[in-house]
Parts: structure tokens; sequence; C-alpha cells
């Protein structure tokens, strides 16, 4: 691949000069860039850089692929850095990379630098672009998504992870053929303050929420329902927390918080989960604490929800399930409007190897009261 300057929707890639030394050890030594790029040393030293800039860089165009400085158009000063490596010559296939300097973050540096490298790169004979992020880096997914990367899987304990132990990464790809982007997102995110009536809100769960979520999900009534009937652990509830926004930017769940409006405290949670896109189901989920319950709050947060799934989402179809004796989550579906289906039988892992009913509840955008 040639290497030729690249200017475009705001930024500029250009070959590097020994004058972005300094600040590329300060970008590699800030606390983000080494939480998402364990590959980099740890202390990232004036050596570490020369190197990169001496060896490191040229050997990557050696290889066919591309190793640019990222830089302000006026200034020129570095802002990151985006490449291409990796090749697999007889697939046409390459990954594509990137990182962006503390002071140029929230500004669209990263996906203006992807997309305008996608495009060189694809113009110059790829087939297909890969991408991989962190589970926990929503942000860079969202790069990926705006510079028209498609989701496409999770490659399991792929990358090995500073200290030791691997990590798995998601997979995104972008193919000559695609649609620049960005990418349509089957969960699109909620309205700035989230969605409210007035009495509660509800907001995405972040990696704050920990505490909340662990007390709703080990609940008997709750656990019951789960798929084995167990309670989970606190770790998974925090790595469940922490990739909750990747989740909602894959289009697979969106968890959200139930949080009263006039004391600010959050006491339940809700979900939902598209299970089948091609036919526009989606299932809904909800938990409430003991002492949040009785004031009619699940009801409102339900109708919040499925306000938002059938008019935003684009929901064809709602439902939901429960133990037959669980009678409370019942009588909140009939409230917003859910029909009972019927039952069925032995659809749930019980204890000790049992199986149990569940009822089935389901709500079509005409049926709301």
């Amino acid at each position: 691949m040639d290497a030729p300057v690249i200017e475009r929707d705001g930024v500029r890639l250009r070959p590097y000069r020994d004058d972005d030394l300094t600040d590329m050890v300060a970008a590699c030594n800030d606390p983000l860039t080494r939480r998402f790029l364990d590959a980099l040393p740890s202390p990232y030293t004036e050596a570490d850089g020369r190197w990169w800039l001496t060896e490191g860089a040229p050997a990557t165009w050696a290889r066919g692929g591309a190793a640019y400085a990222v830089a302000d158009p006026e200034s020129d000063r570095l802002l990151g850095t985006v490449g291409v490596d990796r090749l697999v010559p007889m697939r046409g296939q390459a990954e594509i990379g990137y990182w962006v300097a503390p002071w140029a973050r929230r500004r669209g540096v990263a996906t203006a630098a992807t997309r305008a490298l996608t495009a060189h790169a694809l113009a110059s004979g790829l087939s297909r672009l890969e991408l991989f992020t962190h589970p926990e880096n929503a942000a860079s997914q969202r790069v990926a998504l705006a510079a028209g990367y498609r989701h496409e899987g999770v490659r399991r304990a792929v990358s090995p992870q500073r200290g030791g132990g691997r990590c798995d990464s998601i997979a995104w790809v972008r193919l000559a053929d695609d649609p620049p982007g960005p990418v349509p997102r089957l969960l699109p995110d909620l309205p700035p303050g989230g969605l409210t009536d007035g009495v509660i809100a509800l907001r995405p769960v972040g990696p704050d929420d920990v505490d909340l979520m662990y007390r709703l999900h080990t609940l008997p009534e709750v656990v019951a329902n789960r798929v084995p009937p167990e309670p989970p652990t606190r770790a998974e509830i925090e790595r469940r927390c922490r990739t909750a926004e990747s989740s909602w930017l894959v289009g697979t769940a969106a968890d959200l918080v139930v949080v009263d409006v006039t004391s600010g405290e959050a006491g339940g949670g809700l979900a939902l989960r598209y299970d089948e896109p091609r036919t526009g189901q989606a299932m809904l989920g909800a938990s409430m604490l003991p002492a949040w319950r009785g004031r009619g709050l699940l009801t409102r947060g339900v109708r919040l929800l499925v306000g938002w799934a059938f008019d935003t989402v684009g929901v064809a179809r709602l439902w939901a399930g429960c133990r037959p004796e669980n009678v409370a989550p019942q009588r909140v579906l009939e409230k917003v409007g859910f029909r009972r289906e019927g039952i069925q039988r032995g659809r749930l892992p019980g204890p000790d190897g049992t199986r149990v009913d569940s009822l089935l509840y389901a709500l079509l955008p005409t049926d709301r009261p």
C-alpha cells in the first residue's frame, strides 16, 4: 500500500515524524490507552517510541500494511494513530486499528481516521477489513459502527492481557461492497435524560450499578426464572454491568435501571432482549426490590419500555414469561396490556434436575390500552 497523505473529515493521516515522540509517549502512558491496548509496553518509554518511529512503523509498511500518524490539519500536532496490518493476501483481508490521544478525544477523531484509512485500503484492493474491540470499550465500538463496520461475533480469549490471562475481543467487519456507514443499530440510544413519565425514569445500566443489579438478580423469585435457576456470582454481575453498553450497541439487549425521579434512588431493573430481530420479536424482563413494590413503579417502568420498544425500536411483538405461582408480575403485564397466550410445559430447568412450567404473555402494538 502506498503512503500518501490523506486529509478528510477534519483529520490528516501522514507518516510519523521525530517530533511526534513526546506526544506519542504521553498518549501511550494514558491510563485509558493502556487499559484497552495490552500489547503496548507499560510504562511506555521514549525508547519504545523511538523503536516504533524507526523500526515498527517502517516494518508495517514493508509488510504491505499502513502505519499513519493522525494529525490536526491546522497545527499538524499528533492526535492519535491508525493503521492496517496482519494482511492475508490470499483472502484480500487485513486488520485495522487505532488509538486517540487524551487531548483529542470526543471530537470524532477516531471515526474520521478510521473512515479515511478504510476507504483508502479498500480502494487499494483489499476486500475485507477486520476491527477488534475490547468488550468493555464501548467508545471504540461506536467508532466501528460509525465507520461502517458490522458486528460479526466474539473471538473468545484471543487477546493476552497485561499481567496475565486472556480476554475476548468483539469482531467488526467491513467489506469492500458494504455501505460506508454508519451501520443502522437494532437498539438506538435513549433520548438525553433517558425515558421518564415524571415519576420514574429509565436509564442504561452501567459499571456503577453492580450493587443494585446483584441484589435484584439474587432475589429468590428472580433466581427461579434464571437458566439454570442458580444465583449469579458477583463477578458475573460486574461483567454484565461493564459490558451492558456493548450488548446494547451490538443489538442483543438493552439493560435499564428504574430510578425514582424525586429521590434519585434506583430500585428496579428492566431489560429488553432482542431475541428474534428477523421477526421483530423481543423479550421483556423486569425485577424490583421488595421495598419498592406495591407503588406501581414497575408498571410505570414497563409502560415506558414498551412505548420505546414499539415506537422507537420498531419491535413488532413483545413477550414475557413467568412462573405460574409468581402472581405479581402477571398483574403488571396485564395492566400494561399483555395477553396470556398459554403455558409452556416444562420449559425451564428447575432445581435438582426437574423441569418447571412458564406462563407466556405477549403484547402487540395494537394491544396497548
